[in-house]
């Protein structure tokens, strides 16, 4: 009897998936595998590792590339699903997908070998001289791929992973991002079946938005769209946006995002799972390995650790060096997940992050600071960076910012209300120096706020303190004397002296910059008083800085040197280089306003040197728009329109009207010598409507004489003098004695050009010179020169 003959094994070598019938976008990275073999001379198998997170579209990549490539490998394409992250299954055993790839080749199933090694093996011997594209998709580990990739040159292997698989030899990495916009906008649009209207189109960009551009998201929305015709766009959107469960809407029938996120989860080991639930605690847009230990109460190399693993796993993300961060979607399910942790474990989790993040800011506030400043004590986290340096404080305070404030949202200090007061008040002097002061105003309210219902009276002083320090910055002064008023009268009440000496210091400010110098003259010198008893030599600096402002703006600009140069002298003692760049700057003026104009250049280019190295944009926009002025003085206006142009564009982006209104007035004094007086005549009604709006009378009365100027240089000149008179009467209100020898000088200029008023302009121009020597003003040899001529009988 015949022996029976085993029946052949059936051999299987075209096994891809039907192609993505929808596939949108990726064209950088499809390109990349397109042209993987273009190069016939590569001497070892070209492995390409496609890894990113749960449901970005690596199986769909792959699979829409090796259709494409198929014709390039005509020995067979194979997809083996390797199982990594497939519910209701564990990881594909490499021996056993051998044993099936075997089989698929032409192997008799009675003739595999019986070791993992041998298998391997034969599969190499088996693809020596073929043509063959393998996809090897959700792979675990290199340890579960690597006995099934080939050794022949002439194979293309594509994997993936939602693991980078840092151990695989010889492989090219391709990790996937989310989607971008455009792509995302278009790949919802095909699947939804819809052609969206123009109204459409904000609404599409809104809903892959809230998908956070995740391709598995969209499609599960996508899909939900595409079976309601009757639906529209944008009704559906803001439903999905208002949704109280948004992953609970992206599932379709076995097919869910939130799904897609447990089978990750669920691979962590315990320590792991837990650091990822407490990230959906974080507030902020992304994390730190010092946040990440105090939040998870963790060493900080252990942070480290377990934050490259989720990195590693594609959990998180790493956008800057050492900087984390969740996907949008995947914060939510973290966030979710803590649900099931105990209350008071989620409490203590965020006190220690509100903890780090205060005593952190606290600490680089010391160094931002250039006042004397309230702090409120909070407990001092295990591990935090060390800050020493200014440069270190600012670039930290920079980095955290968008972390800072959202640990100080209200929502978040509702139960932890001393964080919230303690974290406004560490971010004050950055909030002063870098803006934007809308925000500073919101936090610095919020705190007030929530230190009023918590009985905190101190922290409500504080935070009234720098609230009215913003809106002076604002040019709101109403507003900004009523807060320091309130600030003052609690602090006494507190017996706080610092804080009485800081308000009435803030307060004399105020005065100064309304125009009324002999009430500014009076706090600060009460302020001055109290921090020398005090021995705040910081406050003390201040006040004399201010002081000598006072000084400048009366003519005394001697006097102001004198002060400023004490001011100066204190600050550097101090190691106080905002300080000292903020008194330069003041001296700077100074020789500006007598005549120095080389002295005024030199000095604000070592200040604006020094702001632009602290960082301080108030400083630089302040120095820039002083430097303006003194090209405009010295008949470069290119130069000062240049620079007067990059001034109100910061003073605008920190909303500080009143340097906006400032510099207004100086870009349209530069318009009306190159005589442009339309440009001009614009600029100026607008800086005089602002002076106006903030209250600063000697503001209005320099746009008044500017104004005035410029009708003069367009021959309106009645017109000239009406104005030139009405600047007069500011003049005298605020008593601003260069102002008012301006007005009276122009008085003269137009009553000499308008007949049968000679007289009247010697009068006139004798007094505006009589003030331009008393002050040493830089105007006196001009006038000095126009008056003998007059005398003389010329005009």
């Amino acid at each position: 009897m015949p022996t029976a003959t085993a029946p052949a094994a059936a051999k299987a070598l075209h096994t891809l998936p039907r192609d993505v019938a929808a596939f949108t976008g990726r064209e950088d990275e499809l390109h990349r595998l397109l042209t993987t073999t273009e190069n016939d001379s590569a001497q070892i198998v070209a492995i390409h590792t496609v890894d990113g997170m749960p449901g970005v579209g690596k199986t769909a990549l792959v699979t829409h590339a090796a259709h494409r490539l198929a014709e390039r490998y005509p020995d067979g394409q194979l997809f083996v699903d390797l199982h990594a992250h497939t519910a209701g299954q564990n990881p594909a055993d490499p021996s056993g997908i051998l044993a099936t790839l075997l089989i698929s080749v032409g192997i008799s199933p009675q003739d595999l070998p019986d070791t993992l090694e041998e298998r391997a093996a034969l599969w190499r011997d088996r693809l020596a001289d073929r043509r063959m594209l393998l996809i090897l998709d959700n792979a675990i580990d290199p340890a579960q791929v690597e006995p099934l990739l080939p050794a022949s040159p002439q194979c293309l292997v594509l994997l993936t992973s939602r693991r980078r698989l840092f151990a695989l030899d010889g492989a090219e990495p391709l990790p996937l991002d989310t989607l971008p916009p455009d792509q995302a906008a278009r790949l919802f649009t095909r699947l939804a079946r819809r052609t969206p209207t123009e109204g459409d189109h904000n609404a599409v960009t809104e809903a892959v938005r809230l998908c956070g551009h995740l391709p598995l998201a969209i499609t599960l929305l996508a899909a939900r769209l595409s079976h309601h015709p009757t639906w529209d766009i944008i009704t559906f959107t803001e439903e999905f946006a208002t949704a109280q469960d948004r992953l609970g809407e992206l599932e379709a029938g076995n097919r869910a995002v939130a799904a897609a996120f447990d089978l990750s989860y669920r691979d962590l080991t315990p320590h792991l799972q837990r650091l990822f639930r407490y990230l959906g605690l974080h507030p902020g847009p992304d994390i730190d390995p010092y946040a990440t230990a105090a939040l998870a109460d963790i060493p900080l190399a252990q942070a480290r650790r377990h934050l490259e693993t989720l990195y590693a796993d594609h959990l998180i993300e790493e956008p800057t060096r050492h900087r984390y961060r969740l996907h949008d979607l995947l914060r939510e399910y973290a966030h979710t997940l803590t649900a099931h942790d105990p209350t008071d474990t989620r409490t203590q989790a965020t006190h220690r992050l509100l903890a780090y993040y205060t005593h952190t800011a606290q600490t680089a506030d010391r160094y931002l600071t250039t006042a004397p400043h309230l702090r409120i004590p909070t407990p001092t986290p295990d591990t935090a960076p060390e800050i020493t340096t200014h440069e270190y404080a600012l670039t930290w305070m920079r980095t955290e910012y968008l972390n800072l404030i959202a640990c100080a949202h209200p929502s978040t200090g509702r139960t932890q209300p001393t964080y919230l007061i303690a974290l406004a008040n560490a971010m004050a002097a950055y909030l002063r120096q870098q803006g934007p002061w809308d925000q500073a105003a919101t936090l610095h309210h919020a705190a007030a706020t929530t230190a009023h219902h918590t009985k905190n009276r101190l922290g409500q002083a504080g935070a009234l303190w720098d609230l009215g320090g913003v809106r002076q910055l604002m040019g709101d002064y109403a507003g900004a004397t009523d807060l320091l008023e309130q600030a003052l009268e609690q602090f006494r009440a507190l017996d706080n002296r610092l804080g009485e000496a800081g308000a009435l210091w803030c307060l004399g400010g105020v005065r100064r910059l309304t125009g009324d110098y002999g009430g500014a003259a009076d706090l600060l010198g009460e302020a001055l008083e109290q921090f020398r008893a005090l021995g705040s030599r910081l406050g003390e600096a201040n006040v004399l800085r201010d002081l000598g402002a006072v000084r400048r703006l009366t003519g005394d600009y001697g006097g102001a040197a004198d002060l400023l140069g004490e001011a100066l002298e204190q600050f550097r003692a101090l190691g106080s280089r905002l300080g000292e760049a903020n008194v330069l700057r003041d001296l700077g003026a100074v020789r500006r306003l007598t005549g120095d104009y080389g002295g005024a250049a030199d000095l604000l280019g070592e200040a604006l040197e020094q702001f632009r190295a602290l960082g301080s944009r108030l400083g630089e926009a302040n120095v820039l728009r002083d430097l303006g002025a003194v090209r405009r003085l010295t008949g470069d206006y290119g130069g000062a329109a240049d620079l007067l142009g990059e001034a109100l564009e910061q003073f605008r982006a920190l909303g500080n009207r009143h340097g906006e209104a400032n510099t207004l007035c100086a870009l349209g004094m530069e318009r009306t010598h190159v005589r442009d007086f339309d440009a001009a005549t614009e600029l100026l009604a607008r800086s005089r409507s602002l002076f106006k709006e903030i209250g600063d009378t000697q503001g209005e009365a320099e746009a008044l004489n500017a104004t005035a100027n410029l009708l003069a240089e367009s021959a309106k000149i009645r017109q000239a003098l009406a104005t030139y008179q009405q600047a007069l009467v500011l003049t005298r209100q605020t008593r601003s004695p260069l102002d008012e020898a301006h007005a009276l000088e122009g008085m003269a200029r137009c009553q000499a050009r308008t007949g049968n008023t000679r007289q009247a302009a010697i009068a006139s121009l004798r007094e505006a010179l009589a003030i331009y020597q008393r002050i040493g003003a830089a105007e006196t040899p001009a006038a000095t020169q126009y008056l003998t001529r007059m005398e003389a009988g010329y005009a």
